[in-house]
């Protein structure tokens, strides 16, 4: 899966089950939800800032070692600023990472409770500020989902460490390369966007993978941009996929994207106040063969062991009749692999009524 996609995006958002799991079960179906923490602990994965937090495979840590020389350029201004604010504060968390791994927790500072989302004290700074410079590596506590900070030599096969990192200007390159491939056909923002690279300097590098024919550029019916097609990508006759998937799935994440592929206009309503959303609160985009055909919001009653939908919508022109079988089956499917006995369907969107009867039916 992962040398089809490249990157899994992190959320830790656990209404329905956290983001990263989802995009395995869109793929793979039910599957052992330890997989991820296991290919982490085996360091075929590691974690890095690459589109947002993202598990990658450790083979590609070369590529990122450029942003992480330039880490403090790339990371939020209160983690480059620390160094300034309380010289070798940062150097200090470092020994303390290096005499055995830590939680934020471990080094924290905080006097009182703590404020908002991204209120750090200097401790969760300087951790930060350590891991954007790759100075130290994460890998995610079973449970709670909290970082543990270590040293990369812990987390990365000495192998992967010892490869030499190909020139700033090479790896941006090969990143782009390597997001053509995972995207199959794409505009220049579509390939700068995955693994958020910076579009001036993509320009003439996309230019020369043109020249070496390793991207091939096209025109694409209803798109106003040029377009670049891999060479190795596949033109299906049909295609028979049936997912749910994530709001942080690498087919929806861009939102422009997904509007010029499916007409699917996707917004995610977890940070809109509640009488204000339109869809819901964790809303699920639903695949049917090559359409983004409707969407379900979704939550796991874990404790009623129930699979909650709390509102169910078809996209315009989308006939009710041939969405909800296959709909109310891959949600009978996502709450058995949740271990979820039951699923349940509210009254609310266009297509609830219908999906109700499909469910009840099954």
């Amino acid at each position: 899966m992962l040398d089809r996609i490249g990157l899994i995006q992190i959320d830790s958002v656990n209404v329905l089950a956290r983001s990263q799991e989802i995009v395995l079960f869109s793929r793979l179906g039910a599957h052992p939800r330890n997989l991820l923490p296991d290919a982490t602990d085996a360091r075929e994965l590691f974690e890095y800032w690459v589109h947002e937090a993202s598990h990658v495979p450790a083979v590609q840590y070369p590529l990122y070692r450029w942003k992480m020389d330039r880490g403090a350029e790339f990371a939020w201004r209160g983690v480059g600023e620390l160094e300034v604010r309380r010289p070798g504060f940062i150097d200090k968390i470092y020994e303390r990472v290096a005499a055995g791994p830590v939680v934020a927790g471990d080094v924290s500072e905080r006097i009182g409770p703590k404020g908002s989302w991204w209120d750090w004290d200097d401790g969760k700074v300087a951790l930060e500020h350590l891991f954007w410079t790759g100075r130290v590596a994460v890998r995610r506590r079973r449970g709670d989902f909290a970082r543990i900070y270590e040293l990369p030599e812990q987390r990365l096969p000495a192998v992967v460490l010892d490869l030499p990192a190909p020139p700033e200007r090479d790896a941006r390159k090969e990143l782009l390369a390597l997001a053509g491939r995972y995207l199959g056909v794409a505009t220049f923002t579509d390939l700068t966007d995955y693994h958020r690279q910076k579009n001036q300097p993509a320009k003439a590098l996309v230019d020369e993978l043109v020249a070496e024919g390793r991207l091939v550029p096209v025109a694409v019916d209803g798109w106003k941009q040029q377009a670049y097609l891999h060479p190795d990508a596949r033109q299906p006759r049909r295609v028979a996929a049936r997912a749910l998937l994530s709001p942080f799935d690498p087919i929806v994440w861009n939102r422009d994207r997904a509007e010029r592929l499916f007409g699917f206009r996707y917004r995610i309503e977890i940070y809109t106040p509640a009488a204000k959303r339109i869809h819901g609160y964790y809303v699920l985009p639903f695949l049917l063969g090559d359409a983004l055909v409707g969407r379900v919001d979704l939550k796991a009653d874990r404790l009623g062991g129930r699979l909650l939908v709390q509102s169910a919508w078809a996209e315009p022109g989308i006939a009710h009749d041939a969405v909800v079988g296959e709909l109310a089956e891959e949600l009978r499917q996502m709450a058995e692999w949740l271990d979820l006995a039951d699923v349940v369907v509210a009254g609310h969107g266009d297509l609830a009524e219908s999906l109700r009867a499909a469910v009840e039916r099954r």
